[in-house]
């Protein structure tokens, strides 16, 4: 228990378990609604809002946050003759790297900073920063539990919720700035070019086990938690990178099950 003496630690601890609730429930949606690959791209926009932040000396985090939520509220209003177009997304995310690096140049004694904002640093979490990590955290939460029944509904039987006189647009363009707000956060600990291993992954592995919602939803917050929860420990015993463990936890943990299902 000594782990916990340390206020770096107890900082990665709380930080991680908002990020994991937040991650977890929003990751159950994107994988119904197939935005894997929009929520790979928002995380790379990320990096460009991050470096732009260093730029002009602000908090990378508020960078982030900014121009993803731009980004989100363009795709919820272009909708699927975006979303749908892997290429359209796929030169936007190449852009994106581009001008991050660019910004990167500009600043030269950010190395270690590009470092945190490319694969996360967790264990650098200020009171500051935790303390509007959870805020949007509960926000986030508390808007996604009021549109749950409808964004279910609309994700599993679009043409039949817009029959029903269900606003899609509007209810795209919401999750996905929520999407972006997750993917800022998620950020924090995994970095943005490893957005996929704690927005996706713990959540297909719930979808793999159950198919019910609030089991499922429940199942993905608790698998995000102690994924988050492990690989702080095992970060803190071998020294080696959280992301790395995130990634390989889920890694065994997805395809353990597939093959246990084949045989």
């Amino acid at each position: 228990m000594t782990i916990f003496q340390y206020e770096f630690m107890q900082h990665a601890f709380l930080a991680g378990l908002v990020i994991a609730i937040l991650s977890g429930a929003l990751g159950y949606f994107v994988v119904l609604r197939n935005l894997s690959f929009a929520s790979h791209a928002l995380g790379h926009i990320s990096f460009a809002g991050a470096t732009a932040a260093l730029l002009l000396g602000i908090s990378p985090l508020c960078g982030q946050l900014v121009l993803t939520l731009f980004s989100a509220f363009l795709m919820g209003i272009l909708g699927d003759r975006l979303l749908k177009n892997d290429m359209s997304i796929g030169i936007v995310l190449a852009f994106a790297l581009g001008l991050g690096s660019l910004f990167l140049s500009l600043n030269q004694g950010y190395a270690g900073q590009a470092t945190s904002i490319l694969f996360g640093n967790l264990l650098g979490v200020s009171s500051s920063t935790l303390a509007w990590m959870t805020v949007l955290t509960l926000l986030s939460v508390l808007i996604l539990a009021i549109l749950s029944r409808p964004l279910l509904f609309a994700s599993v039987e679009p043409e039949l919720a817009l029959a029903r006189g269900v606003p899609l647009t509007f209810l795209s363009v919401i999750f996905l700035c929520l999407m972006a707000v997750g993917v800022t956060l998620a950020s924090q600990a995994v970095g943005v070019l490893l957005i996929f291993t704690l927005l996706i992954g713990p959540a297909a592995i719930a979808l793999q086990w159950t198919r019910q919602f609030w089991s499922g939803i429940s199942l993905s917050i608790l698998l995000t938690v102690l994924l988050v929860f492990i690989s702080l420990f095992l970060t803190y015993y071998t020294n080696w990178p959280l992301s790395f463990w995130v990634s390989a936890l889920v890694l065994l943990l997805y395809f353990g099950k597939s093959f246990r299902a084949c045989s």
